[in-house]
C-alpha cells in the first residue's frame, strides 16, 4: 500500500466538529484569528509548493521518515510481538516536530514575526524553539511551574534555542494552566503572533490542522507495517494526554482491521471518567465536578498531566473505533525500566503509559502483534527518575 491509498480519519464538518465534539468556543477578539487560520491552512495545504517545502524540512531536518523497530527480547518477556514506532529518533526528540515545522511554516506564510507555545513535559516548547530558530522568528513559551521544576532540561534547551520560557503560576501550574496563559497572550499580541499549539485540542481548525501534521507518522507506520508483517498488527497502541501522538499513529490504521488502543494515566483519564464539557476551545470529555469545575489532572508524566482530550479522541471513544484504557504511575515507572532493560531503549514516561498498558495485557495480547508509537524519548525523564526510584527503594 501506497501513502496516498490510506484514507485515514474522516474531516470535521463545516463548523469544526468530529459528531457531537469540536467545535470553537472562544472570545471573540479571536473568532478572526481562528478564521483567517483555517482560511491560511486550506490554502496552503493546497499549495504544492508549501506542501514541498515541509516534506523536505520533514525529510533533511526532522529525519523523517522514522523506523520501525522490533522487539525481539521484549516480545519474547511479554509473548507478544511488539513493533516499534520510532518518533523518538526525530530531531528535538518526540513526534512534536512534524507539526511544529508545519505550523512555523505557516505561519511564516501569513506574515507572523512571533511563536507562542505552551508546554507540559517541554517537547513541543523544545520543536517551537528549535523551529523558531530556524525560520528566524521570535518565540515565548509558557510552561507551568510544576513542569518547569521537573523538566530543567528541556527548560534550558528551550532557552539556549533563543526562546523565553515564562511560568504559568495559577491553577495547578501544568499544562492545563500553561494553555491559559499562552491564550490569554495571543488574545493581546494576535497581529504578529501565531499560536502553536500542541496538540489535538483548542478551537477549529486546530484538532484538525494538528492531526494533518502528524498524519505522516501513521501514513509511514501503515506502510511499515505492512511490508514487514505482510498485514496490519493486531492492536495499534498509543499514549494519550491531548492526544496528537496516538492521532496521528491512529491515523494510518482507521481504515483497517486493527484494534486502536489510548492509553490515559490513572490521573488524567478523561475519556475513562470524563463527561462533555468545554474546555480551551473546544468540546470534549473533560474532568469536572457535578458544577462544570475543571478537576485537576495528576500524572507522573508531565506531557500527559491533562483533564481534557482531543475533540477526535472522543469521537473515536464515542463510536467504538478506538476504545481508552488508563494505567497508573507505578506500571508506568514499571514499563520505563522494562524497555531499556531488555531493548536498550531509554522512552519518555508519555509513551511508557502505552507500554504498561501492553505489558499489564500480557495474558490477552499473547501471540498477537502490536505496534506502540514511541512517541518521545526518556532523557528529559532520566532526572526524575532517579528520584522516583530512590524514593521507591526507600520505600521497600
Amino acid at each position: 500500500m501506497s501513502l496516498e491509498e490510506i484514507n485515514g480519519l474522516r474531516n470535521p464538518d463545516g463548523s469544526g466538529r468530529f459528531g457531537d465534539f469540536g467545535g470553537r468556543f472562544v472570545p471573540e477578539t479571536l473568532i478572526p484569528a481562528c478564521l483567517e487560520l483555517e482560511k491560511a491552512f486550506v490554502e496552503a495545504w493546497g499549495d504544492p509548493e508549501f506542501r514541498s517545502r515541509l516534506d523536505q524540512l520533514l525529510n533533511e531536518y526532522a529525519g523523517r521518515p522514522s523506523p520501525l523497530t522490533d522487539c525481539p527480547n521484549l516480545s519474547e518477556e511479554l509473548g507478544c510481538r511488539v513493533l516499534l514506532k520510532r518518533e523518538d529518533l526525530n530531531h528535538t526528540g518526540s513526534h512534536k516536530i512534524n507539526n511544529v515545522l508545519g505550523q512555523a511554516l505557516l505561519a511564516q506564510r501569513m506574515g507572523k514575526k512571533r511563536l507562542l507555545a505552551e508546554t507540559g513535559a517541554g517537547q513541543h516548547g523544545v520543536a517551537t524553539a528549535t523551529a523558531a530558530a530556524l525560520l528566524g522568528m521570535e518565540c515565548c513559551v509558557y510552561m507551568g511551574e510544576v513542569d518547569i521544576e521537573r523538566q530543567k532540561l528541556n527548560v534550558f534547551r528551550m532557552q539556549l534555542l533563543g526562546a523565553e520560557v515564562r511560568s504559568a503560576l495559577s491553577g495547578s501550574r501544568t499544562l492545563k494552566d500553561a494553555i491559559n496563559e499562552a491564550m490569554r497572550d495571543w488574545v493581546a499580541t494576535v497581529e504578529d503572533s501565531h499560536y502553536c499549539l500542541g496538540s489535538v485540542m483548542g478551537p477549529h481548525p486546530y484538532p484538525w490542522m494538528v492531526r494533518t501534521f502528524h498524519e505522516v507518522l501513521g501514513k509511514e507506520a501503515r506502510v511499515q507495517s505492512e511490508e514487514r508483517l505482510g498485514e496490519v498488527p493486531d492492536f495499534v497502541v498509543a499514549c494519550v494526554g491531548g492526544g496528537s501522538n496516538a492521532i496521528g499513529i491512529f491515523s494510518g490504521f482507521a481504515d483497517s482491521e486493527a484494534q486502536l488502543v489510548g492509553v490515559e494515566p490513572s490521573g488524567g483519564a478523561a475519556v475513562g471518567r470524563g463527561v462533555p464539557g468545554v474546555v480551551h476551545g473546544s468540546r470534549s470529555f473533560l474532568m469536572q465536578d457535578e458544577f462544570g469545575q475543571v478537576l485537576e489532572a495528576e500524572s507522573i508524566s508531565a506531557g500527559l498531566d491533562y483533564p481534557g482530550v482531543g475533540p477526535e479522541h472522543s469521537y473515536l471513544a464515542d463510536s467504538g473505533r478506538a476504545r481508552y484504557e488508563s494505567v497508573t504511575d507505578q506500571e508506568v515507572v514499571e514499563a520505563f525500566q522494562l524497555l531499556s532493560r531488555t531493548e536498550g531503549i531509554i522512552p519518555a514516561l508519555e509513551p511508557a503509559h502505552a507500554l504498561a498498558w501492553i505489558s499489564r495485557e500480557r495474558e490477552s495480547l499473547k501471540g498477537k502483534t502490536v505496534l506502540l508509537n514511541l512517541s518521545g524519548r526518556g532523557d528529559k525523564d532520566v532526572a526524575q527518575m532517579m528520584e522516583v526510584l530512590k524514593e521507591n527503594k526507600e520505600d521497600d
